[in-house]
């Protein structure tokens, strides 16, 4: 089985969506998506230094953006699942045909602009902790007052809370953990301090018509498949201020049988932790389009391994 994903905030870089402005048509397709959000993507993908694309207005729409113009060059794929991871979700619930892409991009540009007005209210960020035992970790953490808002497997954890709790989680890391790596985001996302971006994404979604998933639509929020996309939708709102489990996603896709795992534009992020949690399950990560031929062909091996 093919395994699609997405991938969140901090995959960005400066230029990274230059070369996919060269595939035929792309340019027009950022241009119109540019026009109907109010953003200059292909600035911001080409042009614009990492100060500019941190911000999470902008990050967030160009991560879509990114990911359905590489998807879309891979041709005809059926995976087997899709998944994101934070705002990689509403790349893939455009996969999975539950938003068209031009809903997908309007939905993200108001998920950023709110998340950007609530990381503002407070100083808040987020820090990686590199080795550790979940079990230990996160009590630790929650003694601090500090959120685990990611838990995305092979022992990788993300803490998120006020400026002063990530000091403080500086000077007491829990037993097992080597280092603590402040990460280049403007806010505590996936915690209580987004609760006023869950209220203007609560309105927006009313104004959705979303279909129900043509392929498997696993969420983030417990690594369960979602049936229907009025479920997807409600998921994708309060998604924000929810913990992301990366972990449970990658539990599902292995019961599921996957053996392969695809990971768009800017990818690299999830096939690394794939690697370590999902032993065995080839991996590929769409970087540039010369990326491209070789993910075809891991589509077609597992094409006819499926049909052997």
């Amino acid at each position: 089985m093919l395994v699609l994903v997405a991938p969140g905030q901090g995959a960005q870089t400066p230029g990274f969506l230059t070369p996919w402005l060269e595939l035929p048509g792309a340019a027009d397709r950022v241009a119109t998506w540019s026009d109907a959000i109010g953003l200059d993507l292909a600035h911001y993908g080409t042009q614009a230094d990492a100060d500019a694309i941190r911000d999470t207005a902008v990050a967030q729409p160009l991560l879509v953006a990114a990911g359905l113009l590489s998807a879309s060059a891979l041709g005809d794929v059926a995976p087997g699942a899709v998944a994101g991871h934070s705002v990689g979700e509403i790349t893939a619930a455009a996969f999975a045909g539950v938003l068209d892409e031009a809903t997908a991009l309007k939905l993200v540009r108001t998920r950023g602009l709110a998340m950007a007005e609530a990381a503002a209210i407070t100083e808040t960020g987020m820090s990686a902790l590199l080795g550790g035992d979940p079990e230990v970790t996160v009590p630790h953490l929650e003694k601090l007052g500090l959120t685990p808002a990611n838990v995305n497997g092979a022992g990788q954890i993300v803490a998120a809370g006020t400026l002063e709790e990530l000091a403080a989680l500086e000077a007491d890391k829990p037993e097992g953990v080597r280092r603590v790596v402040p990460l280049k985001v403007a806010g505590a996302f996936h915690t209580r301090h987004m609760a006023p971006a869950v209220a203007k994404l609560e309105e927006a979604a009313k104004e959705l018509a979303p279909a129900d998933p043509t392929v498997t639509y696993v969420s983030n929020k417990d690594g369960q498949a979602v049936a229907t996309g009025a479920e997807v939708v409600s998921r994708l709102v309060g998604q924000v201020a929810n913990p992301v489990r990366w972990d449970l996603c990658m539990e599902t896709f292995q019961e599921r049988g996957v053996s392969a795992l695809i990971e768009v534009c800017p990818g690299g992020t999830l096939t690394g932790i794939a690697k370590r949690a999902l032993p065995g399950v080839k991996t590929l990560a769409l970087k540039t389009p010369d990326d491209l031929d070789a993910a075809r062909a891991l589509i077609a091996e597992v094409a006819a391994a499926a049909t052997a």
